[in-house]
């Protein structure tokens, strides 16, 4: 059983050159919100990661960064948040934000994103958590990555229950709706 209390954002320090993207995050941020979900992110002031985090704060959310030192100090950790974690590397990054979150969720990006996702998907498929990992395919921003995955499968290089286990949704709101009904059915099904 589980509750999603805080989602960790996997997204990019860039705002890409796709209006929608704005959109997905500006109308994630007011579902967060409004089902009272915090937010924990790479902790950047920057990109769709600095316009989700700026846009849950002006709503009175909660979000939580968690940026190193080395990124920190050039200027680019976002010092207005409700909580912001330094750390030393990017590793310790990622382990911190995987602890402090109940659910995964990956926004379009680049290699920072990409490097986040595949980590946290195969701490999925080694056993390291059993959390779900959704991905907003906002304008089908993924669907070549689907298809690698899907190549994989194929070629069984990557077990289909794994690749079963994402939850892919054509915008951020739905990939949430699903992962929270997830839990739901998750949690009836145990009770």
């Amino acid at each position: 059983m589980f509750m999603i209390k805080r989602v960790t954002i996997f997204c990019g320090s860039s705002t890409g050159n796709d209006h929608a993207f704005l959109d997905d995050c500006i109308h994630l941020a007011g579902f967060l919100h409004k089902k009272k979900i915090g937010m924990v992110y790479g902790g950047g002031n920057i990109g769709l990661m600095g316009v989700l985090a700026d846009e849950l704060l002006r709503l009175g959310g909660e979000v939580t960064g968690v940026i190193p030192k080395k990124l920190a100090d050039i200027e680019l950790a976002h010092h207005g948040l409700t909580r912001l974690h330094i750390v030393k590397t990017m590793h310790e990054r990622k382990a911190l934000m995987a602890n402090l979150s109940d659910a995964f969720m990956v926004l379009p990006g680049g290699i920072g994103t990409m490097d986040e996702f595949f980590e946290i998907f195969t701490w999925l498929q080694l056993g390291y958590h059993n959390k779900p990992i959704g991905i907003s395919n906002i304008n089908g921003f993924y669907d070549v990555l689907l298809g690698l995955l899907d190549n994989m499968v194929q070629k069984q290089f990557i077990h289909e229950p794994y690749f079963d286990r994402l939850v892919i949704q054509r915008n951020a709101v739905d990939t949430m709706n699903k992962m929270l009904h997830l839990g739901e059915v998750n949690k009836n099904c145990l009770s």
